[in-house]
């Protein structure tokens, strides 16, 4: 019987409006970088709340209420100013800098944003006196780090030495740890002893054994194993200072890290590069487990891990307290490597990326950002209307804020695919990036590499197929003539992922009669609260409806090469599964995840909103849902399961063809290649071209730190074979190698 054509047998999916729809966060955007325009800001921008006000104050001044009682709070008013200075190109007094360090995180990390420049305009013996006025003794004691890493940033002295390693040996570890920077800074190390005194206590853990033996290290630094490999080319940095490489599905660990590892292998076979270091961190009980800081992963390709003083892995609210740390050891690692990085790569809207934006200003490489509309796209959405959370609000206001600055210190901005194949919305959401011309930035193509079996041979997988078909066999019964279908998704455990949402959707829309739902995700030993708080929701979302909760297959997260095994069995008609892949996130930038189903071989549903419409054409390679309620996501679902096995054979065969021929890691990294050679810095002492703020003042060149290298470096680097000089501020051998891979 001929297969009926998927584009007529199932129904289209309804989709989101354009970009450009009414939106008050994006209207005041706009209007603050092209004040020509001036669009209203709409009814709820002008509204009488916390989300009105301040938007209006951050992004219209002159329309902001002068007085009266209002939501936002004084500290409010005072960081939506600062935030609106210094993205109009002005910079804060070295005074106000470090007054303003007691307002808040936010308010602080705007200052460490805009201190380096407020040092080069007013002078460095303003600037340390500044801080030396701060540091007298009625400094409040939670003050003194953040004033001590002011001074470490720009290598001042505000204090004499005698005066610092009192502070050195003080007994709270923030303040003896940003002690230790700064003595760094005085002359380029710390000498063991100095008048009798050691830089501080002993060391108490992994932690500080590995941040003395840094400052103790003085010289030229030592290459790591493995860099004779090294070919003429550009030498490329990428970050993912969240979650784990080589744990996707555990914690904050996503499709970010299968991304990056593979990408960072593709790379360093790419024609131009001549290696990769892909940054991680470490907390202190994984350096506890493992004090070795970089390994080689793959010819040419290295894992280098920062050090992060916390008790655990570093959530992205609390990297901003890691700031200036994590700063420091990007300089002092990556100087430390025996040839400058060429280039550094950061993909997320954090404080780590704009720590690891400092360390490239320092080290003097060129910084590429790949922007992407989050939270932006969801502002109005999430926070117009009344009874907003307030600090959910600011924080997203920050991260906004954070990808201003981001965009603003970039040599290049790539943006992330999204519907009509480029990325247009991002001009819709960072109107600055108009420029004159009015072009949206390249979007690189995202991709995964070549599926290779597990080692085993897929004897994990094989036990993991006979859990489904036990829950199979529980589903079975008289008067059903199909099969149950087996609705599969994978992802780390995590409210954007939404794994809750489904579990309710499946079980109130009825699909659970039809379907087993096996969710693979979240780590083993269930110590991330996040995740324990999820997994708890999805039991009692199946619990709250009789006969779900035995369909319902709840598995810990799995190897990469695991997952994309299960994925092919449960899609091979030979071993008798009518499978289904479905994402129930509220929304993806790409869908790492999604791609994986699809080259599989499965029929995938994914959401409307963000970047997979870009390669999903509803109905014919997949299905688009709307995810954005348990109702329109338990519709998504018996859409799902409506669609006839002729037809999700179809649609994921033209699905695996797709990515097999267009969305590979291999394309990726020749993508962006391009874009890495044309930032490479010439020389080291020229940095970058001036470019032109939205108040029309000129951002200049910063003279960077470290070894400066001559023009024919830039396209045809020596391969290093051993230990060569860089700068004092970069001094300093990297304190733990490996070979082994891991």
């Amino acid at each position: 019987m001929k297969r009926p054509d998927p584009a007529v047998t199932v129904a289209p999916a309804r989709r989101d409006p354009a970009p450009g729809g009414p939106d008050p966060f994006a209207a005041a955007r706009a209007a603050y970088w092209k004040p020509e325009a001036r669009p209203s800001p709409g009814r709820h921008a002008a509204a009488p709340d916390l989300f009105g006000e301040l938007v209006r104050a951050e992004y219209r001044p002159d329309d902001a209420p002068t007085g009266g009682p209002g939501a936002a709070t004084a500290g409010d008013l005072v960081l939506a100013g600062l935030r609106r200075r210094v993205r109009a190109g002005g910079t804060p007094s070295p005074e106000t800098c470090v007054r303003l360090l007691a307002d808040g995180d936010h308010t602080r990390a705007a200052v460490f944003d805009a201190w380096p420049e407020s040092v080069r305009r007013h002078g460095t013996e303003r600037a340390t006196a500044a801080v030396r006025r701060g540091l007298d003794g009625s400094c409040r004691p939670h003050l003194v780090a953040p004033l001590l890493d002011l001074a470490a940033a720009e290598s001042l002295v505000p204090l004499a030495r005698r005066e610092l390693l009192r502070l050195a040996h003080a007994p709270e570890r923030a303040v003896r740890h940003a002690a230790w920077r700064l003595l760094a800074a005085y002359d380029g190390s710390v000498p063991l002893r100095v008048s009798g005194a050691t830089p501080g206590p002993r060391p108490a853990d992994a932690y500080e054994r590995l941040l003395h033996e840094a400052l103790r290290t003085p010289g030229p630094p030592a290459a790591p194993e493995g860099s004779a490999e090294l070919r003429p080319g550009t030498l490329v940095a990428q970050s993912m200072l969240l979650g784990h490489l080589e744990r996707p599905g555990e914690g904050l660990s996503g499709g970010l890290g299968v991304l990056l590892g593979a990408l960072g292998d593709a790379l360093a076979r790419t024609g131009g590069v001549a290696g990769v270091l892909t940054l991680v961190t470490a907390c202190v009980p994984e350096l506890e487990a493992d004090p070795v800081l970089l390994r080689r992963r793959d010819p040419r390709h290295w894992v280098l891990r920062l050090p992060v003083d916390s008790p655990r892995p570093v959530r992205p609210d609390e990297l901003g307290r890691h700031r200036e740390a994590l700063a420091w050891w990007a300089t002092r690692l990556l100087g430390s490597l025996g040839r400058p990085v060429d280039v550094l790569h950061v993909r997320y809207a954090d404080d780590g990326s704009l720590a690891l934006a400092e360390a490239a200003r320092r080290a003097g490489a060129a910084l590429v950002f790949t922007a992407a509309p989050d939270p932006h796209r969801q502002m109005t959405e999430r926070h117009a209307a009344p009874g907003t959370d307030a600090d959910a609000l600011r924080y997203d206001l920050h991260r906004v804020f954070v990808a201003d600055r981001l965009v603003d210190r970039a040599d290049r901005v790539v943006g992330i695919a999204g519907p009509g194949g480029g990325a247009g919305e991002l001009l819709h959401h960072f109107p600055q990036l108009a420029g004159g011309a009015g072009t949206a930035p390249d979007a690189p193509p995202e991709g995964i590499p070549p599926y290779r079996a597990p080692a085993d041979g897929g004897r994990r997988v094989d036990s993991l197929l006979a859990a489904v078909r036990a829950r199979l066999g529980a589903t079975a019964g008289p008067g059903r003539p199909d099969p149950p279908a087996v609705l599969l998704t994978v992802g780390r455990l995590h409210p954007v992922k939404q794994q809750d949402v489904l579990v309710r959707a499946w079980a109130e829309s009825g699909a659970f009669r039809e379907s087993v739902l096996v969710c693979v995700g979240g780590s083993p030993s269930g110590a991330d609260r996040v995740e324990r708080a999820m997994r708890a929701r999805m039991e009692r979302a199946a619990a709250g409806v009789p006969g779900a909760a035995e369909r319902l297959l709840l598995l810990p997260a799995l190897a990469n090469a695991d997952v994309r095994t299960l994925e092919r069995r449960l899609a091979d008609p030979a071993n008798g599964f009518r499978a289904r892949y479905v994402c129930p996130s509220a929304k993806e930038e790409f869908g790492l995840a999604v791609l994986e189903a699809m080259e599989a071989g499965l029929l995938v549903a994914a959401p409307l909103r963000g970047g997979v419409p870009h390669y999903l054409d509803d109905g014919r390679n997949g299905l688009l849902i709307d995810t954005s309620s348990t109702r329109t996501l338990g519709e998504g679902l018996r859409r799902l399961l409506r669609v006839d096995d002729g037809a999700a054979v179809a649609m994921g065969r033209g699905a695996q063809g797709l990515v097999r021929s267009t969305y590979s890691s291999d394309a990726m990294a020749r993508a962006l290649a391009r874009h890495y050679t044309a930032v490479a810095p010439r020389t080291r002492t020229s940095r970058r071209p001036a470019a032109p703020s939205r108040a029309g003042t000129v951002r200049r060149p910063v003279a960077p730190e470290g070894r400066s290298r001559t023009a024919g470096e830039a396209t045809s680097p020596p391969v290093p074979d051993g230990p060569s000089a860089v700068g004092s501020t970069a001094r300093g051998a990297c304190p733990r190698t490996a070979s082994s891979r891991g």
